[in-house]
C-alpha cells in the first residue's frame, strides 16, 4: 500500500463528506474510488459532482468494494457506529468523523472490532493533527509556559432550525455536547489528559438535549478546565492555556486556529502563524491516515484509541451531570 496510492470511499453525501472530498482530491497519494449513500440518487449524485467513478446505494457495497482502501465515514454521529462497523466487518480501515459514537460503550464497540480484525481505525479529530495546535502542545509540554494549572476553551454557534432537526433529537444524539462541546473537552484531553472529576450545568431544551452546557474538569494537583458549548448563542471560539509562567492565547478558530501568541513571563509576546490554508483544513488528517496506513500502523500515535475512547467517557459524564440520556440507555 506504500508503494501506491491510497484509494478512499466516502460514506455518505452531506456538507461534511463534501468538504473531505473536496480536499482529498487535493492531496497526492490519494484516490477517491466509490461513494456510498442509503440513496443510490444521492450517490450518484456526488459521485458525478466530484467525479468519483463509482457509486453505491447500500452501505455495504462500498464496503465490499475491492478497490477500496480505507473508509472515511461522515453520517451524522448517531451513525457512526453502524458504519464504522459495516466497513470494519468487510476488512475496511476506517477514518470516522467526531463525535466518534454517542456514548464510550458504544466507542468501545467499535475499537475492540477494529483490535480484533487488526485494522486500522480512528476518529477524525482534526484538531489533533492540526500543525499549529500540535505545537501548541509541545510547547506546553516542554515547560514553555511552566505548569498548566488551567484550559478554557469555548464553542459557541447560534442556530435556527425547527424542533424535529436532529440537533434537537436524543435519538439522533443532538444537543451542544456532542455537536460542538466534543471540541473543547478533546482539546482539555490534549494538554491535560482525562481528568479526575467532572462537575457540569446545563440549559435543556424541551426535548432533553442540551442546549448550551457549561463544564468544570478537575485534575490532580488542583489543574483545571473550563470549558463551554452553546447552541443558543455564538462566542469568540477562542481558547487560552494558562500556565505558572506565562500562558497561550488561541483564538477563534481555536481547533483549527489561523494563529497562536505565546506570552512568557519576561519575554516579548511572540506570534506563532499557521502556513496558508489549502483547501478546508481537512488535509493533515488525510495525510496521517495515509502515512498511517503506508507504515502498516492500526491507529495513529496522534489520535490514539485510548485518547478518543477517554474523551467519550468524559462527554458521558458531562451527560450523567446534566441529565441527558439518548434512547435506549
Amino acid at each position: 500500500m506504500s508503494e501506491r496510492s491510497i484509494r478512499w470511499g466516502v460514506l455518505a453525501t452531506g456538507g461534511m463528506a463534501a468538504a473531505f472530498t473536496e480536499d482529498l482530491l487535493r492531496e497526492p497519494g490519494a484516490q477517491v474510488v466509490a461513494v456510498g449513500s442509503r440513496s443510490e440518487a444521492g450517490a450518484q449524485r456526488f459521485a458525478q459532482r466530484f467525479g468519483i467513478p463509482r457509486a453505491y446505494g447500500r452501505w455495504q457495497d462500498l464496503a465490499a468494494d475491492p478497490e477500496v482502501d480505507v473508509v472515511y465515514v461522515a453520517t451524522p454521529h448517531a451513525h457512526h457506529v453502524t458504519a464504522a462497523t459495516a466497513c470494519l466487518e468487510a476488512g475496511k480501515p476506517v477514518l470516522c468523523e467526531k463525535p466518534f459514537a454517542l456514548s464510550g460503550r458504544q466507542a468501545r464497540l467499535v475499537t475492540e472490532l477494529a483490535a480484533k480484525r487488526e485494522l486500522f481505525l480512528m476518529e477524525a479529530m482534526w484538531t489533533y493533527v492540526n500543525p499549529l495546535v500540535r505545537r501548541v502542545a509541545e510547547l506546553t509540554s516542554d515547560g514553555a509556559i511552566g505548569e498548566v494549572r488551567a484550559v478554557h476553551a469555548h464553542f459557541g454557534a447560534r442556530v435556527s432550525v425547527p424542533p424535529e432537526h436532529r440537533l434537537w433529537d436524543p435519538a439522533a444524539g443532538g444537543g451542544a455536547l456532542l455537536d460542538l462541546g466534543t471540541y473543547p473537552v478533546s482539546f482539555a484531553h490534549l494538554l491535560l489528559g482525562a481528568p479526575e472529576s467532572v462537575t457540569a450545568h446545563a440549559r435543556l431544551s424541551p426535548q432533553g438535549v442540551d442546549e448550551q452546557t457549561g463544564i468544570l474538569l478537575g485534575y490532580a494537583g488542583g489543574a483545571m478546565a473550563v470549558l463551554t458549548c452553546s447552541l443558543l448563542a455564538d462566542d469568540e471560539r477562542r481558547a487560552v492555556v494558562y500556565g505558572t509562567r506565562g500562558r497561550v492565547e488561541i483564538p477563534a478558530d481555536f481547533y483549527n486556529p489561523p494563529a497562536f501568541v505565546l506570552h512568557r513571563d519576561g519575554h516579548e509576546p511572540r506570534t506563532y502563524a499557521a502556513t496558508p490554508q489549502e483547501g478546508n483544513g481537512y488535509g493533515h488528517q488525510a495525510r496521517e491516515v495515509m502515512r498511517c496506513l503506508g507504515s502498516g500502523l492500526t491507529e495513529s500515535p496522534l489520535v490514539p484509541s485510548a485518547g478518543t475512547l477517554a474523551v467519550m467517557d468524559t462527554l458521558d459524564a458531562v451527560r450523567a451531570r446534566i441529565g441527558v440520556r439518548y434512547p435506549g440507555e
